[in-house]
Protein backbone atom coordinates (compact mmCIF):
# COMPACT_ATOMS: atom_id res chain seq x y z
CA UNK A 1 0.00 0.00 0.00
CA UNK A 2 1.09 3.59 -0.65
CA UNK A 3 3.31 5.16 1.99
CA UNK A 4 2.58 8.77 0.98
CA UNK A 5 -0.61 10.75 1.46
CA UNK A 6 -1.65 12.04 -1.96
CA UNK A 7 -4.72 13.79 -0.56
CA UNK A 8 -2.44 16.52 0.81
CA UNK A 9 -2.23 19.86 -0.99
CA UNK A 10 0.93 20.58 -2.96
CA UNK A 11 2.33 22.77 -0.20
CA UNK A 12 1.56 20.23 2.55
CA UNK A 13 2.96 17.38 0.46
CA UNK A 14 6.21 19.22 -0.26
CA UNK A 15 6.58 20.21 3.38
CA UNK A 16 6.13 16.60 4.54
CA UNK A 17 8.04 14.67 1.85
CA UNK A 18 10.43 17.23 0.37
CA UNK A 19 9.27 16.91 -3.25
CA UNK A 20 6.27 17.63 -5.48
CA UNK A 21 3.73 14.90 -6.17
CA UNK A 22 4.82 12.98 -9.26
CA UNK A 23 3.08 10.69 -11.77
CA UNK A 24 4.55 8.55 -14.57
CA UNK A 25 2.87 6.86 -17.54
CA UNK A 26 3.50 3.83 -19.71
CA UNK A 27 1.19 3.36 -22.70
CA UNK A 28 0.82 0.22 -24.79
CA UNK A 29 -1.13 -0.21 -28.00
CA UNK A 30 -2.98 2.07 -30.35
CA UNK A 31 -3.29 5.81 -30.99
CA UNK A 32 -6.49 5.88 -28.91
CA UNK A 33 -4.52 4.65 -25.90
CA UNK A 34 -1.86 7.29 -26.53
CA UNK A 35 -4.55 9.96 -26.69
CA UNK A 36 -6.18 8.80 -23.45
CA UNK A 37 -2.80 8.69 -21.70
CA UNK A 38 -2.25 12.33 -22.69
CA UNK A 39 -5.63 13.23 -21.16
CA UNK A 40 -4.86 11.40 -17.91
CA UNK A 41 -1.44 13.06 -17.70
CA UNK A 42 -3.11 16.43 -18.14
CA UNK A 43 -5.55 15.64 -15.31
CA UNK A 44 -2.63 14.93 -12.99
CA UNK A 45 -0.89 18.16 -14.02
CA UNK A 46 -4.05 20.16 -13.28
CA UNK A 47 -4.11 18.54 -9.84
CA UNK A 48 -0.57 19.80 -9.19
CA UNK A 49 1.43 16.69 -10.07
CA UNK A 50 4.66 16.78 -12.02
CA UNK A 51 4.63 14.17 -14.81
CA UNK A 52 7.98 12.38 -14.96
CA UNK A 53 9.53 9.68 -17.11
CA UNK A 54 8.32 6.13 -16.43
CA UNK A 55 11.87 5.04 -15.60
CA UNK A 56 12.09 7.60 -12.79
CA UNK A 57 10.88 7.22 -9.23
CA UNK A 58 7.28 8.47 -9.01
CA UNK A 59 4.45 8.57 -6.47
CA UNK A 60 1.92 7.27 -9.02
CA UNK A 61 2.49 4.96 -11.98
CA UNK A 62 -0.23 4.56 -14.60
CA UNK A 63 0.06 1.66 -17.04
CA UNK A 64 -2.42 2.18 -19.86
CA UNK A 65 -2.74 -1.42 -21.04
CA UNK A 66 -3.48 -3.16 -24.34
CA UNK A 67 -5.03 -6.58 -24.96
CA UNK A 68 -4.95 -6.96 -28.75
CA UNK A 69 -2.59 -9.97 -28.46
CA UNK A 70 -1.34 -12.32 -25.73
CA UNK A 71 1.97 -10.50 -25.99
CA UNK A 72 0.19 -7.21 -25.18
CA UNK A 73 -1.24 -8.79 -22.02
CA UNK A 74 2.19 -10.06 -21.01
CA UNK A 75 3.84 -6.70 -21.67
CA UNK A 76 1.14 -4.96 -19.62
CA UNK A 77 1.88 -7.23 -16.64
CA UNK A 78 5.63 -6.72 -17.05
CA UNK A 79 5.32 -2.94 -16.88
CA UNK A 80 3.00 -3.15 -13.86
CA UNK A 81 5.63 -5.21 -12.01
CA UNK A 82 8.42 -2.91 -13.15
CA UNK A 83 6.62 0.14 -11.72
CA UNK A 84 6.21 -1.37 -8.25
CA UNK A 85 9.83 -2.51 -8.32
CA UNK A 86 10.95 1.05 -9.15
CA UNK A 87 9.08 2.41 -6.11
CA UNK A 88 7.39 -0.09 -3.75
CA UNK A 89 5.65 2.82 -1.99
CA UNK A 90 4.01 4.14 -5.16
CA UNK A 91 0.37 3.83 -6.19
CA UNK A 92 0.19 1.60 -9.28
CA UNK A 93 -2.82 2.07 -11.55
CA UNK A 94 -3.59 -0.52 -14.24
CA UNK A 95 -5.99 0.99 -16.78
CA UNK A 96 -7.44 0.19 -20.19
CA UNK A 97 -8.24 -2.75 -22.41
CA UNK A 98 -6.36 -5.59 -20.65
CA UNK A 99 -8.01 -4.60 -17.37
CA UNK A 100 -11.44 -4.37 -19.05
CA UNK A 101 -11.24 -7.85 -20.58
CA UNK A 102 -9.27 -9.66 -17.84
CA UNK A 103 -10.48 -7.77 -14.77
CA UNK A 104 -9.98 -10.51 -12.16
CA UNK A 105 -6.53 -11.42 -13.46
CA UNK A 106 -5.38 -7.79 -13.50
CA UNK A 107 -6.85 -6.93 -10.10
CA UNK A 108 -5.31 -10.02 -8.52
CA UNK A 109 -1.79 -8.88 -9.42
CA UNK A 110 -0.20 -7.93 -6.08
CA UNK A 111 1.41 -4.86 -7.62
CA UNK A 112 -1.93 -3.37 -8.75
CA UNK A 113 -3.52 -0.90 -6.34
CA UNK A 114 -6.21 0.48 -8.65
CA UNK A 115 -7.80 -1.20 -11.68
CA UNK A 116 -9.69 0.99 -14.17
CA UNK A 117 -11.26 -0.36 -17.36
CA UNK A 118 -11.87 1.57 -20.57
CA UNK A 119 -14.38 3.82 -18.80
CA UNK A 120 -13.86 6.19 -15.83
CA UNK A 121 -10.33 7.23 -16.79
CA UNK A 122 -11.51 10.81 -16.23
CA UNK A 123 -11.80 10.02 -12.50
CA UNK A 124 -8.23 8.73 -12.15
CA UNK A 125 -6.92 11.49 -9.84
CA UNK A 126 -9.90 11.17 -7.46
CA UNK A 127 -9.46 7.38 -7.41
CA UNK A 128 -5.77 7.72 -6.50
CA UNK A 129 -6.70 10.02 -3.62
CA UNK A 130 -9.49 7.66 -2.52
CA UNK A 131 -7.01 4.78 -2.48
CA UNK A 132 -4.52 6.66 -0.30
CA UNK A 133 -7.33 7.73 2.03
CA UNK A 134 -8.85 4.25 2.47
CA UNK A 135 -5.67 2.21 1.95
CA UNK A 136 -7.69 -0.46 0.13
CA UNK A 137 -7.34 -1.80 -3.41
CA UNK A 138 -9.89 -0.35 -5.82
CA UNK A 139 -11.49 -1.89 -8.91
CA UNK A 140 -13.52 0.41 -11.14
CA UNK A 141 -14.51 -1.66 -14.16
CA UNK A 142 -18.00 -1.25 -15.64
CA UNK A 143 -19.88 -3.42 -18.13
CA UNK A 144 -18.70 -1.64 -21.26
CA UNK A 145 -21.17 -3.54 -23.46
CA UNK A 146 -24.05 -1.49 -22.01
CA UNK A 147 -22.31 1.84 -22.64
CA UNK A 148 -24.37 3.87 -25.12
CA UNK A 149 -22.90 7.38 -24.85
CA UNK A 150 -19.43 8.68 -25.70
CA UNK A 151 -17.48 9.52 -22.55
CA UNK A 152 -16.19 13.07 -23.01
CA UNK A 153 -12.48 13.04 -22.33
CA UNK A 154 -10.39 15.65 -24.14
CA UNK A 155 -6.84 16.99 -24.36
CA UNK A 156 -5.92 20.67 -24.34
CA UNK A 157 -2.17 20.38 -25.04
CA UNK A 158 0.44 17.87 -26.17
CA UNK A 159 3.84 18.37 -24.62
CA UNK A 160 6.09 16.66 -27.17
CA UNK A 161 4.38 16.27 -30.52
CA UNK A 162 3.70 18.71 -33.33
CA UNK A 163 0.77 16.58 -34.47
CA UNK A 164 -2.35 16.54 -32.30
CA UNK A 165 -4.43 13.37 -31.98
CA UNK A 166 -8.17 13.92 -31.69
CA UNK A 167 -10.33 11.02 -30.56
CA UNK A 168 -13.69 11.22 -32.31
CA UNK A 169 -15.30 7.89 -31.45
CA UNK A 170 -15.01 4.75 -29.34
CA UNK A 171 -16.17 1.16 -29.69
CA UNK A 172 -16.66 -1.23 -32.60
CA UNK A 173 -19.63 -3.21 -33.92
CA UNK A 174 -17.70 -5.33 -36.45
CA UNK A 175 -16.93 -8.41 -34.28
CA UNK A 176 -14.30 -9.96 -36.53
CA UNK A 177 -13.81 -13.54 -35.37
CA UNK A 178 -10.23 -12.99 -34.13
CA UNK A 179 -10.67 -9.63 -32.40
CA UNK A 180 -11.13 -9.00 -28.67
CA UNK A 181 -11.37 -5.21 -29.00
CA UNK A 182 -15.21 -4.91 -29.30
CA UNK A 183 -15.39 -6.66 -25.90
CA UNK A 184 -12.83 -4.25 -24.46
CA UNK A 185 -14.28 -1.08 -25.95
CA UNK A 186 -17.99 -1.83 -26.30
CA UNK A 187 -20.42 -0.62 -29.00
CA UNK A 188 -19.86 2.38 -31.28
CA UNK A 189 -20.20 5.76 -29.57
CA UNK A 190 -19.49 8.98 -31.48
CA UNK A 191 -18.24 12.19 -29.96
CA UNK A 192 -20.40 15.31 -30.13
CA UNK A 193 -19.20 17.19 -33.26
CA UNK A 194 -19.19 20.49 -31.36
CA UNK A 195 -16.77 19.00 -28.80
CA UNK A 196 -14.54 17.75 -31.64
CA UNK A 197 -14.48 21.16 -33.31
CA UNK A 198 -13.85 22.97 -30.02
CA UNK A 199 -10.85 20.72 -29.35
CA UNK A 200 -9.46 21.21 -32.86
CA UNK A 201 -9.81 25.00 -32.50
CA UNK A 202 -7.90 24.90 -29.20
CA UNK A 203 -5.07 23.04 -30.93
CA UNK A 204 -5.12 25.47 -33.86
CA UNK A 205 -4.92 28.40 -31.43
CA UNK A 206 -1.94 26.68 -29.75
CA UNK A 207 -0.11 26.50 -33.07
CA UNK A 208 -0.63 22.86 -34.03
CA UNK A 209 -0.69 22.38 -37.79
CA UNK A 210 -1.64 18.70 -38.16
CA UNK A 211 -4.66 16.93 -36.71
CA UNK A 212 -4.86 13.13 -36.62
CA UNK A 213 -8.41 11.81 -36.29
CA UNK A 214 -8.44 8.61 -34.30
CA UNK A 215 -10.86 6.15 -32.75
CA UNK A 216 -11.42 2.42 -32.44
CA UNK A 217 -13.38 2.33 -35.71
CA UNK A 218 -13.49 5.86 -37.13
CA UNK A 219 -15.44 4.84 -40.24
CA UNK A 220 -18.40 4.32 -37.85
CA UNK A 221 -18.34 7.94 -36.71
CA UNK A 222 -21.87 9.34 -36.60
CA UNK A 223 -23.74 6.03 -36.86
CA UNK A 224 -25.24 6.67 -33.41
CA UNK A 225 -25.82 10.39 -34.05
CA UNK A 226 -28.21 12.13 -36.41
CA UNK A 227 -27.32 13.53 -39.83
CA UNK A 228 -23.54 13.40 -39.52
CA UNK A 229 -20.76 11.08 -40.66
CA UNK A 230 -16.99 10.99 -40.96
CA UNK A 231 -16.91 13.05 -44.16
CA UNK A 232 -19.01 15.78 -42.49
CA UNK A 233 -16.68 16.13 -39.50
CA UNK A 234 -13.65 16.17 -41.84
CA UNK A 235 -15.19 19.05 -43.81
CA UNK A 236 -15.95 20.96 -40.62
CA UNK A 237 -12.33 20.61 -39.46
CA UNK A 238 -11.11 21.58 -42.93
CA UNK A 239 -12.67 25.04 -42.45
CA UNK A 240 -10.65 25.80 -39.29
CA UNK A 241 -7.92 28.39 -39.80
CA UNK A 242 -4.43 27.36 -38.73
CA UNK A 243 -4.88 23.66 -39.39
CA UNK A 244 -2.79 22.72 -42.41
CA UNK A 245 -3.18 18.93 -42.40
CA UNK A 246 -5.86 16.38 -41.50
CA UNK A 247 -4.76 12.76 -41.23
CA UNK A 248 -6.95 9.70 -40.66
CA UNK A 249 -5.97 6.71 -38.56
CA UNK A 250 -6.89 3.19 -39.74
CA UNK A 251 -10.00 3.00 -41.91
CA UNK A 252 -12.06 0.11 -43.25
CA UNK A 253 -11.92 -0.48 -47.05
CA UNK A 254 -15.70 -0.72 -47.35
CA UNK A 255 -15.98 2.91 -46.28
CA UNK A 256 -13.79 4.21 -49.11
CA UNK A 257 -16.53 4.51 -51.72
CA UNK A 258 -15.99 6.40 -54.97
CA UNK A 259 -18.07 9.29 -53.62
CA UNK A 260 -15.99 9.52 -50.42
CA UNK A 261 -12.64 9.29 -52.24
CA UNK A 262 -13.68 11.94 -54.78
CA UNK A 263 -14.70 14.28 -51.97
CA UNK A 264 -11.51 13.89 -49.90
CA UNK A 265 -9.35 14.19 -53.04
CA UNK A 266 -10.70 17.73 -53.39
CA UNK A 267 -9.83 18.75 -49.83
CA UNK A 268 -6.28 20.19 -49.95
CA UNK A 269 -5.68 19.75 -46.21
CA UNK A 270 -6.28 15.99 -46.34
CA UNK A 271 -3.05 14.01 -45.98
CA UNK A 272 -2.30 11.70 -48.88
CA UNK A 273 -1.99 8.74 -46.55
CA UNK A 274 -4.58 6.03 -45.88
CA UNK A 275 -4.11 3.07 -43.58
CA UNK A 276 -6.56 0.60 -45.12
CA UNK A 277 -6.79 -2.55 -43.03
CA UNK A 278 -6.47 -5.76 -45.10
CA UNK A 279 -5.70 -8.66 -42.68
CA UNK A 280 -5.51 -11.27 -45.47
CA UNK A 281 -5.14 -11.37 -49.25
CA UNK A 282 -7.07 -14.64 -49.50
CA UNK A 283 -10.88 -14.69 -49.79
CA UNK A 284 -11.27 -17.97 -47.90
CA UNK A 285 -9.28 -16.60 -44.96
CA UNK A 286 -11.14 -13.28 -45.02
CA UNK A 287 -14.44 -15.14 -44.79
CA UNK A 288 -13.31 -17.10 -41.70
CA UNK A 289 -12.07 -13.84 -40.18
CA UNK A 290 -15.53 -12.30 -40.57
CA UNK A 291 -14.18 -9.47 -42.74
CA UNK A 292 -16.84 -7.84 -44.90
CA UNK A 293 -15.10 -7.58 -48.27
CA UNK A 294 -13.34 -9.71 -50.88
CA UNK A 295 -9.86 -9.22 -52.29
CA UNK A 296 -11.43 -7.99 -55.53
CA UNK A 297 -13.39 -5.32 -53.64
CA UNK A 298 -10.32 -4.35 -51.64
CA UNK A 299 -8.20 -4.02 -54.79
CA UNK A 300 -10.80 -1.73 -56.37
CA UNK A 301 -10.57 0.55 -53.31
CA UNK A 302 -6.77 0.79 -53.63
CA UNK A 303 -7.05 1.47 -57.36
CA UNK A 304 -9.58 4.19 -56.61
CA UNK A 305 -7.29 5.92 -54.10
CA UNK A 306 -4.37 5.80 -56.53
CA UNK A 307 -6.53 7.11 -59.38
CA UNK A 308 -7.79 10.17 -57.53
CA UNK A 309 -4.83 11.00 -55.25
CA UNK A 310 -1.32 11.47 -56.69
CA UNK A 311 1.57 9.89 -54.76
CA UNK A 312 -0.83 8.53 -52.13
CA UNK A 313 0.74 6.37 -49.40
CA UNK A 314 -1.28 3.27 -48.61
CA UNK A 315 -0.33 1.34 -45.50
CA UNK A 316 -2.05 -1.73 -44.06
CA UNK A 317 -2.18 -4.54 -41.49
CA UNK A 318 -1.69 -8.16 -42.53
CA UNK A 319 -2.16 -11.14 -40.22
CA UNK A 320 -0.41 -14.47 -40.71
CA UNK A 321 -1.26 -17.84 -39.20
CA UNK A 322 -5.01 -17.40 -38.80
CA UNK A 323 -6.63 -20.77 -37.97
CA UNK A 324 -6.90 -22.89 -41.10
CA UNK A 325 -4.48 -20.76 -43.14
CA UNK A 326 -2.83 -23.29 -45.45
CA UNK A 327 0.38 -22.72 -47.39
CA UNK A 328 -1.79 -22.17 -50.47
CA UNK A 329 -3.85 -19.51 -48.70
CA UNK A 330 -0.69 -17.79 -47.46
CA UNK A 331 0.73 -17.74 -50.99
CA UNK A 332 -2.48 -16.09 -52.21
CA UNK A 333 -1.97 -13.38 -49.57
CA UNK A 334 1.69 -13.01 -50.53
CA UNK A 335 0.90 -12.59 -54.24
CA UNK A 336 -1.94 -10.18 -53.50
CA UNK A 337 0.12 -7.83 -51.33
CA UNK A 338 3.04 -8.12 -53.74
CA UNK A 339 0.74 -6.94 -56.54
CA UNK A 340 -0.54 -3.98 -54.53
CA UNK A 341 2.94 -3.13 -53.12
CA UNK A 342 1.90 -1.11 -50.06
CA UNK A 343 4.13 1.74 -48.94
CA UNK A 344 4.32 -0.06 -45.58
CA UNK A 345 2.76 -3.16 -44.00
CA UNK A 346 2.30 -3.92 -40.33
CA UNK A 347 2.68 -7.71 -40.27
CA UNK A 348 1.58 -9.58 -37.17
CA UNK A 349 1.03 -13.17 -36.13
CA UNK A 350 -2.44 -14.40 -35.15
CA UNK A 351 -2.86 -14.43 -31.39
CA UNK A 352 -5.49 -16.76 -29.94
CA UNK A 353 -7.81 -14.65 -27.77
CA UNK A 354 -10.20 -16.33 -25.35
CA UNK A 355 -13.70 -14.93 -25.80
CA UNK A 356 -13.45 -14.60 -29.59
CA UNK A 357 -15.04 -17.02 -32.05
CA UNK A 358 -11.70 -17.93 -33.65
CA UNK A 359 -10.40 -19.19 -30.30
CA UNK A 360 -12.23 -22.49 -30.88
CA UNK A 361 -11.57 -22.74 -34.62
CA UNK A 362 -9.88 -25.98 -35.74
CA UNK A 363 -6.50 -26.18 -37.50
CA UNK A 364 -4.60 -23.71 -35.35
CA UNK A 365 -1.31 -22.86 -37.08
CA UNK A 366 2.01 -23.77 -35.45
CA UNK A 367 4.17 -20.91 -34.13
CA UNK A 368 7.18 -21.76 -36.31
CA UNK A 369 4.94 -21.55 -39.41
CA UNK A 370 3.63 -18.14 -38.29
CA UNK A 371 7.20 -16.99 -37.74
CA UNK A 372 8.26 -18.06 -41.25
CA UNK A 373 5.27 -16.41 -42.92
CA UNK A 374 5.72 -13.23 -40.92
CA UNK A 375 9.38 -13.00 -41.94
CA UNK A 376 8.50 -13.45 -45.63
CA UNK A 377 5.91 -10.67 -45.57
CA UNK A 378 8.16 -8.29 -43.62
CA UNK A 379 10.89 -8.77 -46.24
CA UNK A 380 8.35 -7.99 -48.96
CA UNK A 381 7.10 -4.95 -47.03
CA UNK A 382 10.65 -3.60 -46.72
CA UNK A 383 11.20 -3.94 -50.48
CA UNK A 384 7.93 -2.16 -51.29
CA UNK A 385 8.64 0.58 -48.75
CA UNK A 386 12.08 1.16 -50.32
CA UNK A 387 10.53 1.31 -53.81
CA UNK A 388 8.00 3.89 -52.64
CA UNK A 389 10.73 6.00 -51.02
CA UNK A 390 12.96 5.83 -54.11
CA UNK A 391 10.15 7.23 -56.26
CA UNK A 392 10.55 10.60 -54.48
CA UNK A 393 14.29 11.14 -55.04
CA UNK A 394 14.65 14.38 -56.98
CA UNK A 395 11.15 15.58 -56.00
CA UNK A 396 10.19 18.36 -53.60
CA UNK A 397 7.97 17.45 -50.64
CA UNK A 398 6.35 19.54 -47.91
CA UNK A 399 7.67 18.43 -44.50
CA UNK A 400 6.31 19.20 -41.02
CA UNK A 401 9.39 19.10 -38.79
CA UNK A 402 9.30 17.64 -35.33
CA UNK A 403 12.47 16.48 -33.55
CA UNK A 404 16.21 15.77 -33.78
CA UNK A 405 17.16 12.51 -35.47
CA UNK A 406 18.63 9.95 -33.11
CA UNK A 407 22.11 8.83 -34.19
CA UNK A 408 22.30 11.52 -36.92
CA UNK A 409 23.88 14.56 -35.28
CA UNK A 410 22.76 17.91 -36.64
CA UNK A 411 19.72 16.50 -38.45
CA UNK A 412 16.06 17.24 -37.78
CA UNK A 413 13.25 14.92 -38.88
CA UNK A 414 9.70 15.45 -39.96
CA UNK A 415 6.82 13.88 -41.86
CA UNK A 416 5.41 14.52 -45.29
CA UNK A 417 1.66 14.44 -45.72
CA UNK A 418 2.07 11.02 -47.39
CA UNK A 419 3.78 9.61 -44.32
CA UNK A 420 7.43 9.66 -45.36
CA UNK A 421 10.11 10.42 -42.78
CA UNK A 422 12.45 13.15 -44.02
CA UNK A 423 15.65 14.42 -42.40
CA UNK A 424 17.57 17.63 -43.12
CA UNK A 425 20.53 19.39 -41.55
CA UNK A 426 19.23 22.24 -39.43
CA UNK A 427 18.33 23.76 -36.09
CA UNK A 428 15.49 21.98 -34.33
CA UNK A 429 14.37 25.18 -32.58
CA UNK A 430 13.97 26.97 -35.91
CA UNK A 431 12.33 24.07 -37.74
CA UNK A 432 10.06 22.46 -35.12
CA UNK A 433 6.36 22.69 -35.97
CA UNK A 434 7.08 24.45 -39.26
CA UNK A 435 6.30 23.17 -42.77
CA UNK A 436 9.03 23.64 -45.38
CA UNK A 437 9.56 22.39 -48.95
CA UNK A 438 12.42 19.87 -49.09
CA UNK A 439 14.22 18.67 -52.21
CA UNK A 440 14.90 14.95 -51.73
CA UNK A 441 18.48 13.84 -52.49
CA UNK A 442 18.94 10.29 -51.17
CA UNK A 443 17.86 7.56 -48.72
CA UNK A 444 19.74 6.87 -45.51
CA UNK A 445 18.71 4.78 -42.47
CA UNK A 446 15.01 4.70 -43.49
CA UNK A 447 14.96 8.48 -43.95
CA UNK A 448 14.65 10.50 -47.09
CA UNK A 449 17.54 12.99 -46.87
CA UNK A 450 17.03 16.38 -48.41
CA UNK A 451 17.67 20.11 -48.39
CA UNK A 452 15.18 22.83 -47.52
CA UNK A 453 14.39 25.03 -50.48
CA UNK A 454 14.17 28.79 -50.27
CA UNK A 455 15.96 29.41 -46.96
Amino acid sequence: MAKVDLTLSNEEFYERYGHKKTAAFYTLGCKVNQYEAEVMAELFKKAGYEVVDFNEKADVYVINTCTVTNRSDMKSRQEIRKAKKENPDAVVVAAGCYVQVSTEEAFSLPEVDIAIGTKNKDKIVELVEEFTRKNEKLSVVNNIMTQKKYEEFGVTAYTERTRAYIKIQDGCNQYCTYCIIPYARGPVRSRDPKKVIDEVKRFADSGYKEIVLTGIHIASYGKDLKNIGLLDIIKMIHEIDGIKRIRLSSIEPTFLTEEFVKEIANLPKMCRHYHVSLQSGCDETLKRMGRRYTTKEYKSVIDRLREYINDVAITTDVMVGFPGETEEEFLKTYKFVEEICFSKMHVFKYSRRKGTRAYNFPNQVANHVKEYRSKKLIELSNRCERKFMESFIGKTLEVLFEQPVKNMEGYVEGLTDNYLSVAVKGDRKLLRNEIFPVKIKEIKDNFLIGEIEGI
